[in-house]
């Protein structure tokens, strides 16, 4: 239900202590996201630490977005450290590039979750209008999951009209850029991602508990 992003900067009383965030938040987490602006400052090895201080599932969000050979190779070095799946754009097609990711996850064991559209104001402009292509190609593709924003739930929920149970929804978008814990889930997402709301606070494992007791709030109002 909840999947926290460790993306920098943290609560000043935190600094770059990530882990603390991990272990704090833990009980509460059902994964963690590993975005690009951690693995840059602390390296790639930062995936691999945090693979040792939980037993949840580790995703890499780097927005893979090129040739097949090139992201191959990039997945190769996330799959050394342990990374459960990695995040891909859907835009860049299937010939020559998705297909041949996911064809090597398959091999290194690691899911693939795609793109569909992202949670700010330009993703309307030119991601949206592709919208169901992108989902249909991953339905086809045999992906694990997609990514949709809670702050657009018409489009979580054309996505779970389009896959039905065979593919995971995870959401951004909770807290900073104004969808509320649950919103997403009670639109059909499998996942809410959070990371301000919870990697700012002084007290993350808290922060991390009252969205979680939000989240299953809203849920029990609107499925009953």
């Amino acid at each position: 239900m909840l999947v926290v992003a460790l993306d920098p900067p943290f609560s000043p009383v935190l600094g770059e202590d990530y882990l603390r965030i991990v272990r704090e938040v833990d009980p509460y987490a059902q994964g963690f996201k590993v975005g690009l602006p951690l693995i840059l400052r602390r390296g790639v090895g930062a995936v691999g630490k945090i693979k040792e201080a939980t037993s949840r599932p580790v995703i890499a969000d780097l927005k893979l977005a090129d040739i097949g050979d090139v992201m191959a190779s990039a997945l190769g070095a996330l799959a050394e450290q342990g990374v459960d799946a990695v995040i891909a754009h859907g835009f860049v097609g299937v010939e020559g590039s998705l297909d041949k990711l996911v064809e090597e996850a398959e091999k290194l064991g690691v899911e693939v979750i795609v793109v569909a559209s992202m949670s700010h104001k330009g993703s309307e402009k030119y991601i949206d209008k592709h919208v169901t292509e992108i989902v249909e190609d991953s339905l086809r593709l045999g992906v694990h999951g997609l990514v949709l924003p809670a702050t657009r739930p018409s489009l979580i929920r054309l996505a779970r009209g389009l896959v039905g149970g065979s593919l995971r929804i995870y959401s951004p978008g909770v807290g900073h850029q104004g969808a509320q814990p649950g919103d997403a889930l009670c639109a059909g997402a499998d996942y809410e991602i959070v990371g301000r709301a919870i990697t700012w606070s002084e007290s993350p494992g808290q922060a991390a508990r009252a969205v979680l007791e939000k989240q299953l709030e809203r849920v029990r109002a609107c499925r009953g």
